[in-house]
């Protein structure tokens, strides 16, 4: 050990140190504000978005568009893939949780069965939605629909 490695010890001293009070403080006169402007006058708070002057990004950016707040999103799932599920497991009814268990759909999902593919095999499937067609499809195997 030598003089080159010494240090308080830690705790004993404090980065914070008080500002404005005085020249001889290190932090006095303007207080480590700078000089002048909006910056340096107390009360002054920087609005969200403001780019000195410049014109901000969200007014020079178009807007456009409408966006519904009540639109619902569904999963879509073809009957292609409720064929293969159930082929895949032997399963006659397929609903949500047999989706889930698959990797097709995640829990908090709202399932919508649409008619793309070929169905061989009489399901009842319980979704949350159904297209013309793939109710059709479903219902013309004598399987049944039922909407949760």
């Amino acid at each position: 050990m030598d003089l080159s490695n010494l240090k308080p010890a830690s705790g004993s001293t404090s980065t914070n140190y008080r500002v404005g009070r005085g020249q001889g403080s290190g932090g006095g006169g303007t207080a480590t504000r700078g000089h002048k402007g909006a910056k340096s006058r107390s009360g002054y708070s920087r609005k969200i978005g403001f780019e000195g002057g410049q014109m901000p990004l969200q007014r020079v950016v178009p807007k456009f568009g409408f966006k519904n707040i009540n639109r619902v999103e569904y999963k879509a799932v073809n009957i292609q893939v409720l064929q293969q599920v159930a082929e895949a497991k032997n399963l006659t009814e397929i609903d949500i949780q047999t989706l889930v268990d698959a990797g097709i759909a995640s829990k908090n999902d709202k399932v919508k069965i649409l008619g793309g593919g070929e169905l061989s095999l009489k399901l009842t499937v319980k979704a949350h939605a159904f297209s013309k067609s793939a109710k059709e499809a479903i219902e013309k195997l004598e399987g049944t629909t039922e909407i949760l």
